[in-house]
Parts: structure tokens; C-alpha cells; sequence
């Protein structure tokens, strides 16, 4: 059953904070996209995916969180995620995800990371 994407975002100090309920498809891909895209966010050099522990993601999801990098690389932005369940993790391992956006198990450890 699909969920319906819920994306919020908001600011803790310097650091752009992009929250994320429900399933992660290609469609729901854009509306984090536009999220991304957003002026304090996409100006922003840290930004912080905050993914909700019963996210689904498939492939065009996936395809949308890789456009996401490659933008923030270009821009040289450090971007971070945590909330992933371990299975979504070992994706992004797969797919080389981590190299751009490292998955951290909490919100403490990704911002002390910054």
C-alpha cells in the first residue's frame, strides 16, 4: 500500500532540514525535488534529510535522491540523512549513495558531523 509523501522543511542554525513521511517513488520524488529547490534550502551549504523510519524508497525514488547529490556536489553543499531503515541503508550503500549523502543513525550524529 502506497503512503502519501509528507515533506517539510525547516532550519536548525546553518543546517537545511528536509523531512520525509511516506513512499519515495519517482512522483513523490519531485515534491522533495521542489523541496530541495527551494531558495533557503537550495542556497543552504548543509542540508540534512530527515527520512521517516517507514519510508519505502524504489528506484525512481532512488533516481531523485541522486539528482539531489549530484546538484548539492556541484554546489558544494554537504548533505547528510538519517532515519533510513537498515534495509534502505544497505541501498544506498549498493548503489554508492553514501559516497555523497552518508547515513548517520541519528539526528545528533549527522548535525555533529557537519
Amino acid at each position: 500500500m502506497s503512503k502519501d509523501i509528507k515533506v517539510s522543511t525547516s532550519h536548525k542554525g546553518d543546517i537545511a532540514v528536509i523531512s520525509i513521511q511516506g513512499d519515495v517513488t519517482a512522483v513523490t520524488g519531485e515534491v522533495i525535488g521542489n523541496a530541495y529547490g527551494s531558495t533557503d534550502v537550495l542556497n543552504s551549504p548543509k542540508i540534512l534529510l530527515q527520512f521517516d523510519k517507514d519510508c519505502y524508497i524504489n528506484s525512481g525514488g532512488l533516481a531523485s535522491l541522486i539528482d539531489i547529490a549530484s546538484e548539492g556536489r556541484k554546489k558544494q553543499q554537504k548533505i547528510h540523512a538519517y532515519g533510513l531503515s537498515d534495509h534502505f541503508q544497505k541501498i544506498f550503500h549498493m548503489v554508492g549513495l553514501t559516497r555523497c549523502i552518508p547515513i548517520f543513525t541519528s539526528e545528533e550524529a549527522a548535525m555533529k558531523d557537519f
